[in-house]
Protein backbone atom coordinates (compact mmCIF):
# COMPACT_ATOMS: atom_id res chain seq x y z
CA UNK A 1 0.00 0.00 0.00
CA UNK A 2 1.33 3.31 -1.07
CA UNK A 3 -0.66 5.90 1.12
CA UNK A 4 -2.97 5.67 4.24
CA UNK A 5 -5.46 8.26 5.26
CA UNK A 6 -5.80 8.83 8.42
CA UNK A 7 -9.62 10.67 9.61
CA UNK A 8 -9.28 13.01 12.13
CA UNK A 9 -11.11 15.64 14.49
CA UNK A 10 -8.64 19.09 14.43
CA UNK A 11 -8.17 19.16 18.71
CA UNK A 12 -4.77 19.42 19.79
CA UNK A 13 -5.32 16.16 21.44
CA UNK A 14 -6.88 14.36 18.34
CA UNK A 15 -4.02 16.14 16.40
CA UNK A 16 -1.61 14.41 18.79
CA UNK A 17 -3.41 11.17 18.58
CA UNK A 18 -2.96 10.70 15.00
CA UNK A 19 0.11 12.46 14.54
CA UNK A 20 1.33 9.60 16.94
CA UNK A 21 -0.13 7.03 15.06
CA UNK A 22 1.11 7.83 11.80
CA UNK A 23 4.67 8.20 12.80
CA UNK A 24 4.89 4.44 14.15
CA UNK A 25 2.79 3.79 11.28
CA UNK A 26 5.60 5.25 9.00
CA UNK A 27 8.34 3.64 10.67
CA UNK A 28 6.75 0.14 10.44
CA UNK A 29 6.31 0.44 7.15
CA UNK A 30 9.03 1.63 5.15
CA UNK A 31 7.92 3.64 2.06
CA UNK A 32 3.91 3.84 2.68
CA UNK A 33 3.04 7.58 2.55
CA UNK A 34 0.45 8.18 5.71
CA UNK A 35 -1.72 11.78 5.48
CA UNK A 36 -4.21 13.55 8.06
CA UNK A 37 -8.06 14.32 6.36
CA UNK A 38 -8.64 16.70 9.66
CA UNK A 39 -12.77 16.94 9.81
CA UNK A 40 -14.49 19.30 12.06
CA UNK A 41 -17.31 17.29 13.74
CA UNK A 42 -20.68 17.94 14.78
CA UNK A 43 -19.38 17.67 18.88
CA UNK A 44 -16.64 19.92 18.24
CA UNK A 45 -19.48 22.79 16.84
CA UNK A 46 -21.79 22.50 19.92
CA UNK A 47 -19.85 23.32 22.98
CA UNK A 48 -22.76 24.98 24.49
CA UNK A 49 -24.49 22.26 25.43
CA UNK A 50 -23.78 19.16 28.04
CA UNK A 51 -23.45 16.00 25.18
CA UNK A 52 -25.99 14.06 26.89
CA UNK A 53 -28.26 16.58 25.54
CA UNK A 54 -27.33 16.49 21.76
CA UNK A 55 -26.54 13.16 21.51
CA UNK A 56 -23.33 11.92 23.16
CA UNK A 57 -19.75 11.18 22.46
CA UNK A 58 -20.59 9.58 18.77
CA UNK A 59 -20.85 12.78 17.63
CA UNK A 60 -17.06 13.06 17.19
CA UNK A 61 -16.96 9.68 15.79
CA UNK A 62 -19.75 10.16 13.02
CA UNK A 63 -18.08 12.24 10.61
CA UNK A 64 -14.66 10.65 10.57
CA UNK A 65 -16.63 7.61 10.17
CA UNK A 66 -18.88 8.70 6.86
CA UNK A 67 -15.00 10.01 5.25
CA UNK A 68 -14.03 6.60 5.73
CA UNK A 69 -17.24 4.80 4.05
CA UNK A 70 -17.30 7.41 1.16
CA UNK A 71 -13.54 6.56 0.74
CA UNK A 72 -11.81 9.62 2.07
CA UNK A 73 -9.76 7.91 4.80
CA UNK A 74 -9.17 3.95 5.18
CA UNK A 75 -8.57 4.69 9.19
CA UNK A 76 -9.66 6.99 12.10
CA UNK A 77 -7.58 6.99 15.47
CA UNK A 78 -10.06 7.62 18.78
CA UNK A 79 -9.95 7.86 22.13
CA UNK A 80 -11.33 4.13 22.86
CA UNK A 81 -13.31 5.70 25.73
CA UNK A 82 -15.38 7.73 23.23
CA UNK A 83 -16.00 4.75 20.57
CA UNK A 84 -19.33 3.19 20.95
CA UNK A 85 -19.90 -0.68 21.26
CA UNK A 86 -21.35 -1.66 18.25
CA UNK A 87 -19.49 -0.52 14.75
CA UNK A 88 -20.95 0.84 11.77
CA UNK A 89 -21.46 -1.70 8.68
CA UNK A 90 -18.04 -1.82 7.12
CA UNK A 91 -16.11 -0.35 9.47
CA UNK A 92 -13.76 -2.68 12.34
CA UNK A 93 -12.07 -1.34 15.81
CA UNK A 94 -9.42 -3.05 13.62
CA UNK A 95 -6.63 -2.41 17.02
CA UNK A 96 -6.29 -1.17 20.26
CA UNK A 97 -2.93 0.40 21.63
CA UNK A 98 -0.73 -0.26 24.23
CA UNK A 99 -2.75 1.84 27.66
CA UNK A 100 -1.24 5.17 28.78
CA UNK A 101 -2.58 6.09 32.83
CA UNK A 102 -6.47 4.96 32.94
CA UNK A 103 -7.05 6.95 35.32
CA UNK A 104 -8.88 10.46 35.79
CA UNK A 105 -6.90 13.40 37.41
CA UNK A 106 -8.23 16.20 39.16
CA UNK A 107 -6.27 19.52 38.17
CA UNK A 108 -6.34 22.87 40.46
CA UNK A 109 -4.22 25.84 41.42
CA UNK A 110 -4.83 25.71 44.61
CA UNK A 111 -6.05 22.17 46.31
CA UNK A 112 -3.70 19.04 45.53
CA UNK A 113 -6.30 16.57 45.98
CA UNK A 114 -10.30 16.24 46.64
CA UNK A 115 -9.96 15.79 50.11
CA UNK A 116 -8.44 19.12 50.28
CA UNK A 117 -11.21 21.14 48.39
CA UNK A 118 -13.06 23.45 50.48
CA UNK A 119 -16.98 23.41 51.07
CA UNK A 120 -18.58 24.81 48.23
CA UNK A 121 -15.56 24.30 45.80
CA UNK A 122 -16.42 24.54 42.11
CA UNK A 123 -15.65 21.51 40.13
CA UNK A 124 -15.96 21.35 36.39
CA UNK A 125 -16.56 17.75 34.18
CA UNK A 126 -19.43 17.48 31.39
CA UNK A 127 -19.10 13.75 32.13
CA UNK A 128 -22.18 12.36 34.39
CA UNK A 129 -19.88 9.21 35.64
CA UNK A 130 -17.23 11.33 36.95
CA UNK A 131 -19.89 13.46 38.32
CA UNK A 132 -21.79 10.70 40.34
CA UNK A 133 -18.20 9.52 41.89
CA UNK A 134 -17.19 12.96 43.17
CA UNK A 135 -20.82 13.39 44.54
CA UNK A 136 -20.62 10.56 46.13
CA UNK A 137 -16.82 11.64 47.84
CA UNK A 138 -18.07 15.35 48.60
CA UNK A 139 -21.61 15.99 48.88
CA UNK A 140 -20.71 19.36 49.83
CA UNK A 141 -19.23 21.01 46.78
CA UNK A 142 -20.41 22.08 43.65
CA UNK A 143 -20.36 20.66 40.27
CA UNK A 144 -20.50 22.55 36.82
CA UNK A 145 -20.99 21.57 33.66
CA UNK A 146 -17.39 21.59 31.45
CA UNK A 147 -16.76 21.70 28.00
CA UNK A 148 -14.25 22.18 25.28
CA UNK A 149 -10.70 20.64 24.07
CA UNK A 150 -8.88 20.21 26.84
CA UNK A 151 -6.38 23.46 26.64
CA UNK A 152 -9.79 25.38 26.76
CA UNK A 153 -10.87 23.53 29.94
CA UNK A 154 -7.49 24.39 31.54
CA UNK A 155 -7.65 28.02 30.04
CA UNK A 156 -11.43 28.07 32.14
CA UNK A 157 -9.27 26.45 35.17
CA UNK A 158 -6.77 29.02 35.23
CA UNK A 159 -9.35 32.06 35.04
CA UNK A 160 -10.76 30.82 38.07
CA UNK A 161 -14.24 29.79 36.80
CA UNK A 162 -13.34 26.38 38.60
CA UNK A 163 -11.72 25.40 41.67
CA UNK A 164 -10.78 22.54 40.21
CA UNK A 165 -11.64 20.27 36.73
CA UNK A 166 -11.48 16.56 35.82
CA UNK A 167 -9.53 15.31 32.99
CA UNK A 168 -8.45 11.56 31.21
CA UNK A 169 -4.83 11.64 32.76
CA UNK A 170 -4.07 10.31 29.55
CA UNK A 171 -4.64 13.45 27.57
CA UNK A 172 -2.89 15.34 30.05
CA UNK A 173 0.58 13.14 29.95
CA UNK A 174 0.14 12.78 25.78
CA UNK A 175 0.03 16.49 25.54
CA UNK A 176 2.57 17.23 28.34
CA UNK A 177 0.45 19.30 30.28
CA UNK A 178 1.36 18.05 33.55
CA UNK A 179 3.22 21.49 34.68
CA UNK A 180 0.52 23.63 33.42
CA UNK A 181 -0.82 23.67 36.66
CA UNK A 182 0.04 23.87 40.55
CA UNK A 183 -1.83 20.58 41.52
CA UNK A 184 -2.49 17.35 39.20
CA UNK A 185 -4.13 14.71 41.19
CA UNK A 186 -3.94 11.20 39.70
CA UNK A 187 -7.32 9.91 41.07
CA UNK A 188 -6.82 6.47 42.78
CA UNK A 189 -9.54 3.93 41.49
CA UNK A 190 -10.45 3.24 45.07
CA UNK A 191 -11.98 6.91 44.86
CA UNK A 192 -13.16 7.19 41.16
CA UNK A 193 -13.30 4.37 38.80
CA UNK A 194 -12.71 5.16 34.80
CA UNK A 195 -14.48 5.16 31.88
CA UNK A 196 -14.83 1.76 29.46
CA UNK A 197 -11.52 2.05 27.18
CA UNK A 198 -9.95 5.29 28.70
CA UNK A 199 -6.15 5.62 28.04
CA UNK A 200 -6.36 3.61 25.08
CA UNK A 201 -6.51 4.58 21.47
CA UNK A 202 -8.76 2.55 19.39
CA UNK A 203 -7.73 2.38 15.52
CA UNK A 204 -11.01 2.05 13.49
CA UNK A 205 -10.65 1.00 10.00
CA UNK A 206 -12.56 0.16 6.65
CA UNK A 207 -12.94 -3.60 6.25
CA UNK A 208 -10.20 -4.01 4.24
CA UNK A 209 -7.43 -7.04 4.30
CA UNK A 210 -4.81 -4.85 3.05
CA UNK A 211 -5.47 -2.06 5.38
CA UNK A 212 -6.11 -4.25 8.14
CA UNK A 213 -2.97 -5.99 8.26
CA UNK A 214 -1.21 -2.71 8.30
CA UNK A 215 -3.25 -1.58 11.21
CA UNK A 216 -2.82 -4.95 13.27
CA UNK A 217 0.54 -4.25 14.09
CA UNK A 218 -0.96 -1.53 15.90
CA UNK A 219 -1.98 -4.14 18.23
CA UNK A 220 -1.75 -4.42 21.81
CA UNK A 221 -2.59 -7.66 23.44
CA UNK A 222 -3.06 -6.49 27.37
CA UNK A 223 -5.33 -3.70 26.42
CA UNK A 224 -7.51 -5.77 23.90
CA UNK A 225 -8.12 -8.07 27.13
CA UNK A 226 -9.07 -4.99 29.78
CA UNK A 227 -11.02 -2.88 27.16
CA UNK A 228 -12.69 -6.07 26.05
CA UNK A 229 -14.19 -6.90 29.51
CA UNK A 230 -14.76 -2.85 29.84
CA UNK A 231 -16.84 -2.57 26.85
CA UNK A 232 -18.24 -5.66 26.85
CA UNK A 233 -20.10 -4.49 30.55
CA UNK A 234 -21.22 -1.54 29.21
CA UNK A 235 -22.42 -3.18 25.93
CA UNK A 236 -24.67 -5.24 28.23
CA UNK A 237 -26.19 -2.70 30.20
CA UNK A 238 -26.91 -0.64 26.97
CA UNK A 239 -24.61 1.83 28.83
CA UNK A 240 -23.72 4.95 26.20
CA UNK A 241 -22.54 8.24 27.38
CA UNK A 242 -25.94 9.37 28.88
CA UNK A 243 -25.64 7.35 31.88
CA UNK A 244 -23.03 7.49 34.62
CA UNK A 245 -20.77 4.22 34.14
CA UNK A 246 -16.97 3.51 35.08
CA UNK A 247 -15.42 0.04 34.44
CA UNK A 248 -11.62 -0.94 34.75
CA UNK A 249 -9.83 -4.00 33.92
CA UNK A 250 -6.40 -4.44 34.93
CA UNK A 251 -4.28 -7.46 33.59
CA UNK A 252 -1.91 -8.40 36.65
CA UNK A 253 1.61 -9.98 36.74
CA UNK A 254 -0.28 -13.67 37.62
CA UNK A 255 -2.46 -13.36 34.50
CA UNK A 256 -5.28 -12.26 36.87
CA UNK A 257 -7.40 -9.98 36.23
CA UNK A 258 -9.08 -6.94 38.27
CA UNK A 259 -12.13 -5.57 37.71
CA UNK A 260 -13.54 -2.71 39.18
CA UNK A 261 -17.41 -1.17 37.98
CA UNK A 262 -19.79 1.34 39.12
CA UNK A 263 -22.90 2.74 37.76
CA UNK A 264 -25.65 4.83 39.58
CA UNK A 265 -26.96 8.29 39.43
CA UNK A 266 -25.49 11.42 38.60
CA UNK A 267 -25.92 13.28 41.96
CA UNK A 268 -24.03 9.79 43.53
CA UNK A 269 -26.81 8.97 45.94
CA UNK A 270 -27.48 5.74 44.58
CA UNK A 271 -24.96 3.10 43.47
CA UNK A 272 -23.88 -0.11 42.40
CA UNK A 273 -20.39 -1.14 42.35
CA UNK A 274 -18.38 -3.97 42.79
CA UNK A 275 -14.51 -5.77 42.46
CA UNK A 276 -13.34 -8.55 40.90
CA UNK A 277 -10.72 -10.85 40.39
CA UNK A 278 -11.23 -13.37 37.40
CA UNK A 279 -8.62 -15.22 35.14
CA UNK A 280 -7.19 -14.00 32.07
CA UNK A 281 -8.33 -16.91 30.13
CA UNK A 282 -11.88 -15.80 30.58
CA UNK A 283 -11.89 -12.68 29.33
CA UNK A 284 -14.44 -12.79 26.12
CA UNK A 285 -17.21 -13.38 29.00
CA UNK A 286 -16.55 -12.04 31.93
CA UNK A 287 -17.64 -8.46 31.22
CA UNK A 288 -20.84 -9.87 30.41
CA UNK A 289 -21.36 -11.41 33.40
CA UNK A 290 -20.68 -9.31 35.67
CA UNK A 291 -22.93 -6.74 33.84
CA UNK A 292 -25.13 -9.53 34.02
CA UNK A 293 -24.88 -9.58 38.36
CA UNK A 294 -25.01 -5.44 37.87
CA UNK A 295 -28.35 -5.98 36.06
CA UNK A 296 -29.58 -8.95 39.05
CA UNK A 297 -29.45 -6.01 41.75
CA UNK A 298 -31.38 -3.27 39.71
CA UNK A 299 -28.75 -1.78 37.32
CA UNK A 300 -31.18 -1.33 34.33
CA UNK A 301 -33.64 0.31 36.41
CA UNK A 302 -31.20 2.57 38.23
CA UNK A 303 -29.80 3.52 34.87
CA UNK A 304 -33.35 4.40 33.43
CA UNK A 305 -34.28 6.64 36.52
CA UNK A 306 -30.90 8.65 35.73
CA UNK A 307 -31.23 8.66 32.56
CA UNK A 308 -34.80 10.15 33.18
CA UNK A 309 -32.67 12.86 35.78
CA UNK A 310 -30.64 13.88 32.30
CA UNK A 311 -33.38 14.68 30.47
CA UNK A 312 -34.95 16.66 32.57
CA UNK A 313 -31.80 18.52 33.26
Amino acid sequence: MKKLTIATRGSQLALWQSNHIKAVLEEQNPGMEVELNIIVTTGDKIIDRPLAAIGGKGLFLKELEEAMLRGEAQIAVHSLKDVPTVMPHGLLLAAITEREDARDALLSQKYPDISSLPKGAVVGTSSLRRRMQIEKLRPDIVIKDLRGNVDTRIRKLKEGQFDAIILAAAGINRLGLLDEVEHVYQIPLEEMIPSMGQGALGIEAVNDPEVLAIVAKLEDECSRIETTIERDFVDMLNGGCHVPIGVNAAVLENNDVVVKAVLGLPDGTEMISDTKIVSKSIYKTVGREIAQEFIDKGAKELLLRAENMMVGH
